[in-house]
């Protein structure tokens, strides 16, 4: 990271809620062509998440801790505030000495860009205002939520006038938290009605509208000068497994979640 800090733009997008068993089921099978073609090996990195809801997790991953490889460490990490005796900052560590990332990026040129999903990012509260106050500049419209059945194209669309609006020299820290996964979803699944709610199949369709248009933010965000994209699950969430629903739980399905960074060529 000290060589790739400064000379490429930087994209993390969290796929709120996004589990992963279902993340590695739909890669192995073929459901998501756009990001499996992306994937090392076409396949995701099981890890473990820092938090096991939306605030928690973004929280942590702000201040350098990203998803956990699931085995024994310690792991170095990509990023990391300044202090002393850190198991996990390593040599190449990108080592900031500000209290999170998005302001370390910040202090080093770059412009740090956040482009909201769930209600966490919707500055409609003081709550909703803590995580995308992090960034200088930060998006977000009822379109991006969880109640739409259009979120993550809104969310495209948005990050694309983003790239487009911003001077060639400007280095980039993207950020987009994808709300699609998120209940409600059952609107991605053919077929499926709201009485019915939310159900894993409906969770693997969100996946699969995700996909259909993550090449055009990729596609976006590599227009200028190569770019590295980190591509993981905040947490997971469960589906009547041993009797839970939901997350901001202690359940396996929550605490594992699909990681994959990799770089996107500038485009030709």
């Amino acid at each position: 990271m000290t060589e790739i800090v400064g000379s490429h733009d930087l994209l993390l997008v969290t796929l709120d809620t996004l589990r992963y068993d279902v993340a590695q089921e739909l890669a192995a099978a073929g459901r998501i062509p756009n990001l499996a073609r992306h994937l090392p090996g076409g396949t995701w990195e099981r890890r473990h998440a820092p938090g096991s809801f939306t605030y928690a997790s973004h929280q942590a991953m702000f201040a350098g801790f990203l998803p956990t490889p699931a085995a024994p460490g310690p792991h170095p990490r990509l990023f990391a505030a300044r202090f002393a005796g850190s198991e996990s900052t390593a040599t190449g560590t990108f080592v900031y000495d500000t209290p999170d990332l998005v302001s370390g990026l910040a202090a080093v040129g770059y412009r740090t860009v956040c482009v909201g999903g769930v209600g966490f990012f919707n500055k409609q509260g003081l709550l909703g205002s803590v995580l995308p106050g992090m960034f200088q500049e930060s998006h977000w419209e009822p379109e991006f939520g969880v109640a739409s059945p259009t979120s993550f194209e809104a969310q495209v669309a948005c990050a694309e006038k983003v790239v487009a609006d911003l001077p060639a020299d400007q280095p980039l820290f993207l950020f987009v938290n994808v709300a699609a996964l998120h209940q409600p979803n059952w609107f991605h699944l053919p077929g499926a009605t709201k009485e019915a709610g939310d159900t894993r199949e409906s969770h693997a369709a969100a996946l699969e509208y995700v996909d259909r248009h993550m090449g055009r933010l990729l596609a976006a965000v590599s227009a200028r000068r190569p770019c590295l994209a980190i591509v993981c699950s905040d947490h997971g969430t469960a589906y009547g497994e041993d009797g839970y629903t939901g997350h901001r739980i202690g359940h396996d399905v929550v605490w594992t979640v699909p990681y994959a960074h990799f770089f996107v060529d500038e485009a030709r």
